[in-house]
């Protein structure tokens, strides 16, 4: 029996290659076997070797060609037969990218991983657009959450802790579910006026930022129709990226 191979969990940030780690670029460039999903950016596969095996496991929202289990029994199986393996997650592997089953999965077959961190798409997005996540006197913490629930249930959240006017939400695939999402934080008492921002394809050149209020964003993104991946960023700091000294820092970045 082959000695098994190592498995490399790697954060693959929100698609600017440039925002990859150091640690990250080294496992891709020495990459034999890559197994990635669907939110890596182009640009990031672009840098896998020419020779490398490439298998794609890409999911998305009612769409699923190869279930979570499937993918956890594949790295399993490709490391159980010697290969070294790359895990390309979009983001970072432990928000939202189900790093956590997968290393449970090789822990319990035996398998040799690491875990490398990525940026994730809250802080990388946002940041690109010139929204703080938290800014005094505006923002006192941030919430991490997924728009969308295993086996595309319906979105059950804990709308009163989430409805914090002090607080800044940042929704993960959360264009399908935003009239749900408005509903139940308007409904939980955050102000129709609280401002929003919808990220597409953030720190990509396809990188569309567009602003909303809570209570028209279900009929802004019906009419905007945004592509995924997309993030929402609600709450006050939104507000911040309209000023013009962000907009002049923006602008010299993209140069």
């Amino acid at each position: 029996m082959p000695r098994p191979g190592k498995v490399m969990l790697v954060g693959a940030g929100p698609g600017d290659p440039d925002l990859l780690t150091v640690k990250a670029m080294r496992a891709i460039a020495g990459a034999r076997v890559v197994v990635f999903d669907r939110l890596v950016g182009e640009a990031v596969l672009e840098l896998i070797p020419a020779g490398a095996r490439r298998i794609d496991v890409g999911k998305e929202t009612g769409r699923h060609p190869l279930p979570q289990d499937r993918i956890n029994a594949l790295l399993v199986e490709l490391a159980g037969a010697g290969e070294d393996v790359v895990r390309l997650k979009g983001g970072d592997p432990f928000i939202f990218g189900r790093g956590g089953e997968e290393a449970d999965a090789l822990a319990e077959a035996g398998i040799p991983f690491e875990i490398v961190p990525g940026i994730t798409a809250a802080s990388g997005c946002a940041a690109i657009a010139g929204i703080p996540l938290t800014h005094r006197g505006v923002a006192e913490s941030v919430r991490l959450v997924t728009g969308h629930r295993q086996d595309d249930r319906d979105l059950d959240l804990d709308w009163s802790s989430l409805a914090d006017p002090r607080c800044t939400l940042v929704v993960y695939m959360g264009v399908a579910s935003a009239q749900r999402l408005a509903g139940g934080l308007r409904g939980a008492g955050l102000a129709g006026e609280t401002p929003v921002a919808i990220i597409e394809r953030g720190t990509t050149p396809q990188q569309r930022t567009l602003f909303s209020r809570l209570d028209t964003l279900a009929g802004d993104i019906a009419r905007w129709q945004p592509k995924p991946p997309s993030l929402l960023i609600i709450g006050q700091v939104v507000g911040l990226a309209m000023k013009p000294s962000l907009e002049v820092l923006r602008q010299e970045a993209a140069q």
